[in-house]
């Protein structure tokens, strides 16, 4: 189920929203943990318990490691004191916590691309017979990604005593399960929800502004995001293109994963204030840094944070060296481009995005780059990514060679390229390719814009999101990027 349909729209969301607010209080939790799990199993009830799995686990660790199993259900848990001091069982606890998150991830994520890659190899080395030879496929399951660091998180926070244990099952449970940013993000942290588990406020206006908060989000996605989709898939599918095309194409992209996982967030963080939960912001501007450090606090700001805190603090961080930091910057964002797909291209993304930090640092603050114009720092920063992105969107390494070859003109451009041209270049195309541009670059962001509703901008979200309704309606093309994360 996709927020961008009329089943979620009109049947799904009003049936949560109205149950929510009929039960009792202390039943709102296990209502929004039972529609969750609906949520996530209507494409394959099989992935449910997958993720009811990963909860258990990460929920009776947490209660290991707060020294509270067996404890009365009258003794409220306390975060543990940050001395560095821990029990060998609270140790083997986190252990298990992790192992048996990364294990569920890596199985369903990379087994079939390591299975794949070892045949690849044994038919080179002239070994056929050593081929690993089986049926057997892995289905990947929706938002595993998200939903395996987000629980993994709990047991660490509690570890690292920066949160407090949650007592009950059904509170965790909502906390992994919440259907709002379930399978695309953000990735919510245990530690910034956990007081709002406890207790929350639900205020008219802080409905209100979710609401504005997903019509916005849904007119990005449909109006915006879908549009550039399709010149994007027409250009990426193309045998060859000319230089324009191939540069047209790329730029459509860009707008389209933009539009399409900031819409999401949107609609994410205004379903979460519908009832009652503020989840942190994911994207500001990111298309307007100057520089690939500033894209990345930027860009996904909650996958950001978490290699951060739980993978680059830990590594060691720039604390024992230079050569040290650089050696853990890198090997952060090869991770998180693994952490997006199980392929080459996604490894070399994060190679790429890894080298780009690395010598960013080595450049340092005063380098001949600093002292460009802005606007010249943006376009520069820009075209980078727009490179990284040719990594994101191509199906194969060799892919995105060709692409690359036909954006400095020394790929083979196709007679029969120039049907996209009676396609995309249109006035309902440009003109939505120039309106992504002019919303990326000069207006306000949707955390910002919604900080105060008036009547002219009630008016102006509730056409736009009247007009995809509309459009919905006969739009077969709509896609979520991010769902096969």
């Amino acid at each position: 189920m996709v927020f961008s349909s009329h089943l979620f729209i009109f049947y799904f969301l009003p049936v949560v929203l109205l149950v929510y607010y009929l039960v009792p209080i202390k039943a709102r939790h296990f209502a929004l943990t039972l529609f969750s799990y609906v949520f996530y199993g209507w494409a394959n009830p099989l992935f449910v318990f997958l993720m009811f799995f990963s909860t258990a686990v990460d929920y009776v660790c947490g209660l290991y490691i707060s020294k509270s199993w067996g404890q009365s259900r009258k003794i409220p848990l306390k975060a543990l004191e940050k001395d560095g001091t821990r029990s060998q069982k609270q140790k083997v606890a986190v252990i298990v916590s992790v192992v048996v998150n990364l294990s569920v991830l890596g199985f369903f994520k990379y087994f079939n691309f390591g299975i794949d890659n070892y045949n690849a190899l044994m038919n080179a080395l002239g070994a056929e017979s050593l081929q690993y030879d089986t049926f057997f496929r892995v289905v990947l399951p929706l938002g595993i990604s998200f939903y395996t660091f987000q629980s993994m998180s709990y047991s660490i926070d509690i570890y690292r005593g920066d949160a407090i244990a949650i007592r009950r099952f059904i509170d965790f449970s909502c906390y992994v399960s919440m259907f709002p940013q379930l399978v695309a993000g953000p990735i919510i942290r245990f530690q910034e929800v956990a007081s709002q588990l406890i207790n929350r406020t639900h205020t008219a206006e802080k409905f209100a502004r979710g609401v504005a908060f997903f019509m916005l989000g849904f007119g990005k996605k449909i109006l915006i995001a879908n549009v550039c989709g399709k010149m994007a898939d027409m250009a990426f599918e193309a045998n060859g293109l000319s230089v324009f095309d191939a540069w047209y194409g790329v730029v459509a992209y860009a707008f389209q994963i933009y539009f399409d996982f900031s819409g999401y967030t949107d609609m994410a963080i205004g379903l979460g204030l519908m009832f009652g939960f503020v989840f942190p912001k994911n994207f500001d501007s990111p298309y307007s840094s100057k520089s690939i450090t500033e894209f990345w606090r930027r860009w996904h700001q909650s996958l950001s944070t978490w290699l951060r805190d739980y993978l680059y603090i830990p590594l060691g961080g720039n604390r024992k060296g230079k050569t040290r930091a650089y050696i853990n910057l890198t090997l952060v964002m090869i991770l998180g481009g693994l952490w997006h797909g199980s392929s080459w291209n996604f490894l070399i993304w994060g190679v790429f995005h890894g080298s780009l930090l690395v010598l960013e640092r080595l450049a340092g603050k005063e380098s001949f780059y600093k002292r460009l114009p802005s606007v010249i720092q943006i376009f520069i920063t820009f075209v980078l990514v727009l490179f990284s992105w040719v990594f994101f969107r191509a199906d194969t390494l060799s892919d995105s060679w060709q692409y690359f070859l036909n954006l400095f003109g020394m790929g083979y451009a196709n007679p029969a390229s120039d049907l996209i041209h009676v396609i995309t270049y249109n006035g309902y195309y440009i003109f939505t390719f120039i309106f992504a541009a002019a919303i990326v670059w000069f207006a306000p962001q949707t955390w910002d814009f919604t900080r105060k509703i008036t009547w002219q901008k009630a008016v102006y979200m509730c056409g736009v999101f009247v007009v995809s309704i509309l459009i919905i309606t006969t739009q077969s093309y709509n896609p979520f990027i991010y769902f096969i994360f």
